[in-house]
């Protein structure tokens, strides 16, 4: 009997502020996970058409499209993907947003230490390959 590898975490960060982005990424791809970034829905939904997702970083707050049709479209297209919303805003700060989006399993500030956010995408990308 061999022992599988595990798989390489597919993340997807949809967010509009480059900079951002860029820090996330570089800490993501430090902990050897997959990543994609893209600015806005068009481009989200095109990767998702084409590419297999474990986890989504979502700013519910985009400057091109709706973070929720996203949401939306990857829960349709990809059920297993997981979403973190992060944001830098007071919506959603009730919890509803676990409401409005199946796949939702996060929700944090834009300013949440990378290093925590990792933790996050690792723990629940380690979540798929249990299941």
């Amino acid at each position: 009997m061999s022992a599988s590898r595990p798989q390489i975490t597919r993340v997807l960060i949809v967010e509009s502020v480059p900079e951002l982005a860029n820090v996330w990424q570089r800490h993501l791809l430090r902990q050897g996970m997959k990543v994609t970034s893209v600015a806005g829905q068009d481009l989200a939904i095109a990767h998702l058409s084409e590419n297999d997702t474990d986890i989504i970083i979502l700013d519910l707050v985009i400057e091109e499209g709706c973070a929720l049709a996203i949401s939306d479209y990857a829960n349709y297209r990809q059920p297993d993907a997981r979403v973190i919303f992060v944001t830098n805003t007071s919506f959603f700060s009730d919890g509803s947003i676990f409401a409005h989006s199946a796949n939702a399993r996060a929700f944090v500030q834009s300013s949440t230490p990378p290093e925590d956010l990792v933790a996050m995408v690792a723990h629940y990308g380690a979540e798929l390959q249990v299941s």
